[in-house]
């Protein structure tokens, strides 16, 4: 697969799938006929004004569309509640046990060749991965941690709320709080990437004055 520096492995995601796991990059009909030979889980992520005739001819499926929030300090529309804290002291077993079952709406869980509990692992390692290198807020309501916000930089990456608090009007408030912290560390823009089937979470970062742009259709292909 070296031969083509279109197509790079993807460890992190090897490491909970158990298998081999790689991202094109660029697509052209060589690095296909070069990847429809090789085991492993492949990711194509493309317009969606792009043909998929040639990924459909070598066995791609598709798996999600993401499309990019982005909001700016100017456009932030905060949602203030007395009630709502970041902690960064939270337990990584707290936060794990959060993000248990909470990605539904992931690529890997739509993906019908992964199972839920490797579908699971994988945000699971990452959430521990962010939590090693300091970059997640825990969200504190009444004192009670109630979720988390993960992120790189200025991007949101990996965010969840307990089960228990969904559907009780609390997440606006919650992820404002996180945006703050965010924008607080010197950001003038953050960004995030959603799935665009989650509606919620689309409407959720509408109403924090978040705009979309960059779709992108997702394919994967499972060689076995």
């Amino acid at each position: 697969m070296a031969k083509f520096s279109s197509v790079i492995e993807t460890p992190w995601d090897s490491r909970a799938l158990g298998i081999a796991t790689f991202e094109i990059k660029s697509l052209s009909e060589e690095v296909l006929k070069e990847v429809a030979t090789k085991p492993g889980h492949f990711t194509a992520k493309v317009s969606p004004l792009a043909s998929k005739k040639m990924l459909h001819d070598y066995g791609f499926y598709y798996s999600d569309t993401l499309i990019e929030p982005y909001c700016t300090l100017e456009k932030f529309i905060p949602s203030e509640n007395q009630e709502v804290l970041i902690s960064r002291s939270a337990a990584v077993e707290d936060l794990v046990a959060i993000s248990r079952h909470a990605f539904i709406y992931g690529r890997f869980h739509r993906d019908f060749n992964i199972d839920e509990e490797h579908a699971d692992l994988r945000y699971v390692l990452w959430l521990k991965d962010l939590y090693n290198s300091g970059d997640v807020f825990g969200l504190m309501y009444h004192d009670e941690l109630v979720g988390f916000f993960g992120y790189s930089i200025n991007k949101i990456v990996l965010h969840a709320l307990s089960e228990k608090y969904r559907g009780r009007g609390l997440a606006k408030s919650l992820w404002s709080a996180a945006c703050k912290e965010l924008f607080g560390l010197g950001h003038r823009e953050i960004i995030s990437s959603i799935s665009v089937s989650n509606v919620a979470v689309l409407n959720l970062y509408a109403s924090l004055g978040f705009r979309f742009r960059n779709p992108l259709d997702v394919y994967h292909l499972f060689n076995k």
